[in-house]
């Protein structure tokens, strides 16, 4: 009989051990060799220490003597600390909470030339002074974001406005509006005086070349439709062959796209050339848009 149940035990002990052993083998369905599988239960229990047991309880006689447990709190980690990175761009200066762009100098020659944006230091580093000066600059011509940074949109503008020659536009007594293709600017003249400075536009772009010329305009709306295109044009003045000054609906400064032969205007532009227009009001137009 005490035969009997040391089998019956020592069967009982085998079933458990097979057991065990299935529930921490990689299942064979989750990726052939198990470099993407979950760890073993009893591989992780020893990394951290946890397991304090040397087997399973028999039946309930109690274990042999095992040595002390050891401690179940994990070792602390060694950390190593981060090198300093080398080479690393230095963050841009601030001035008067605006970053310095990397067209500070030419930003501010170009300002300090066009003036009326306030008190500019040419020097190539950004100030508070600088930093409003630009800002109230960005602002007028419609650049994004307005932040007072000196960065290639910026420039462009400046650029084009400060080198702008009025007197290339052969104006006549009365009221002229003259466009410079190449630059893309626009102004208004009377009497040989200009009446409203240089500002931005955005004529035809390739395949819709709006031509330089002298022309006159010709027909007025304050909203206009454009059948082929379904679009409102604010502030229209029509000139030659359906193209005209208006309001311009989109960011005037994305160089990638243009008009079809229109000369389109920021808000506040087309609304001075309709205050100062009229039917018969001379256009010129010279040069020519890069890339038409």
């Amino acid at each position: 009989m005490t035969r009997v149940r040391r089998t019956s035990r020592l069967f009982a002990l085998v079933v458990v051990v097979l057991v065990g052993t299935g529930a921490c083998t990689f299942d064979p369905r989750s990726g052939g060799s198990g470099g993407g599988g979950a760890a073993p239960v009893g591989a992780a229990e020893q990394a951290s220490g946890a397991s304090g047991t040397s087997g399973p309880a028999q039946h309930g006689r109690p274990t042999p003597a095992s040595p002390a447990p050891r401690s179940t709190t994990p070792p602390p980690k060694k950390t190593t600390p981060k090198p300093t990175p080398t080479g690393s761009k230095p963050k841009p200066t601030t001035a008067g909470g605006c970053p310095q762009g990397q067209h500070q100098r030419a930003v501010e020659t170009y300002l300090a030339r066009l003036g009326g944006f306030g008190a500019v230091t040419v020097d190539g580093r950004q100030s508070a002074a600088d930093c409003a000066a630009i800002k109230k600059f960005q602002k007028r011509y419609g650049i994004r974001p307005v932040e007072g940074r000196a960065g290639p949109t910026t420039l462009d503008v400046a650029q084009r406005l400060a080198t702008t020659d009025t007197s290339r536009c052969k104006a006549g007594t009365g009221t002229t509006f003259c466009v410079d293709l190449t630059r893309q600017t626009v102004w208004a003249m009377r009497g040989g005086k200009v009446i409203m400075p240089p500002t931005v536009t955005r004529t035809g772009m390739s395949g819709y070349r709006t031509p330089a010329g002298t022309y006159t305009v010709n027909f007025r709306n304050p909203k206009e439709w454009s059948d082929p295109y379904e679009v409102w044009l604010p502030y229209w003045q029509h000139f030659t062959q359906g193209m005209g000054f208006h309001e311009t609906t989109t960011y005037l400064h994305d160089k990638s796209i243009g008009s079809h032969g229109c000369v389109n205007l920021l808000h506040a532009d087309a609304v001075r050339m309709w205050e100062l227009g009229k039917v018969g009001t001379r256009v010129v137009l010279v040069g020519r848009r890069p890339g038409t």
